[in-house]
């Protein structure tokens, strides 16, 4: 399970990685799942932090954006599968090192054509913490 902390509580959320949208990579609530911030922060204890980070490239921009966030998911997916039992992940970033996709633009020269190459990443990366109830 991925969280997410607005305001005082931790809600439950699914990756919502829109090439089209103002923020490319956000998150949207569930509501499977609900937590005030202080009761998780009293249950829970941070173990690990990851940097979650993705690259793609291509001759067509919005088709490259697109394999970026699809590779970028894939890499949350993962690390949610990686979770043992009883763990969470929760999204850390903070409005000020939000992750957003930076794209490179290249001109490729063949005998005949002047063709564009893009190159896309996330800058910063995307982090997120593991968290695991605390022993009695």
């Amino acid at each position: 399970m991925v969280l997410k902390r607005y305001g005082r509580a931790y809600h439950s959320v699914e990756p919502n990685f829109n090439p089209a949208g103002i923020t490319e990579i956000g998150f949207q609530r569930d509501r499977a799942f609900t937590v005030a911030a202080d009761e998780f922060d009293e249950a829970y204890e941070r173990v690990a932090v990851d940097e979650l980070r993705a690259e793609a490239e291509g001759p067509v921009q919005r088709q490259a954006e697109k394999v970026l966030l699809h590779n970028l998911e894939e890499a949350l997916a993962k690390r949610v599968d990686e979770l043992d039992d009883g763990q969470l992940l929760v999204v850390v970033n903070s409005a000020s090192d939000w992750p957003k996709t930076r794209v490179q633009r290249e001109v490729v020269q063949d005998d005949l054509h002047n063709q564009f190459n893009f190159r896309w990443w996330i800058d910063p990366p995307l982090k997120v913490a593991v968290y695991r109830r605390r022993r009695s």
